[in-house]
C-alpha cells in the first residue's frame, strides 16, 4: 500500500523539488510552484491537474480520484486516495504528471523522464 511517506520521498526525489508546509501540511514545489500536497490525515494527496483531465479521471476511477467540492472545483487541482493507488509505479506516475505541469520549462525540458 502506498503511504504519505512514500509521498514525501518520491516527490523530493523529482528534480528541482522541495518541501514546505503551506495551510499546516506538507507541500511540494518546483520553482516555488505546487504540484502536490498531502492531506491532513495522510491518506490521501493533491496534485496539479487540468480540469478537463479531472473529470474524467473521476468519472473513470471515482474511488481513486475526488475533489472537495466547494474547495477544489474552481482549481486545477485532484485529490487522490493513496490506499487506492496500485503501487509506487501509479504514485510516480501521478507525481510525475504534477510536477510536468508545474516546472519551469526549462527544467522540464531538461528531465523529459524525471526519473532518469
Amino acid at each position: 500500500m502506498v503511504t504519505a511517506d512514500d509521498v514525501r520521498a518520491l516527490a523530493l526525489a523529482l528534480p528541482g523539488t522541495e518541501e514546505r508546509a503551506a495551510w499546516g501540511q506538507p507541500t511540494f514545489r518546483v520553482g516555488g510552484r505546487i504540484f502536490a500536497a498531502l492531506a491532513d490525515d495522510d491518506a490521501s494527496m493533491g496534485v496539479r491537474c487540468p480540469r478537463e483531465e479531472r473529470d474524467e479521471l473521476i468519472a473513470a476511477e471515482p474511488e481513486k480520484f475526488f475533489i472537495r467540492p466547494g474547495h477544489d472545483d474552481r482549481y486545477d487541482w485532484l485529490r487522490v486516495r493513496l490506499s487506492a493507488l496500485a503501487d509506487e509505479a501509479e504514485l510516480r506516475d501521478v507525481l510525475a504528471d504534477a510536477w510536468r505541469q508545474r516546472a519551469p520549462r526549462r527544467l522540464a525540458a531538461e528531465h523529459p523522464d524525471p526519473w532518469a
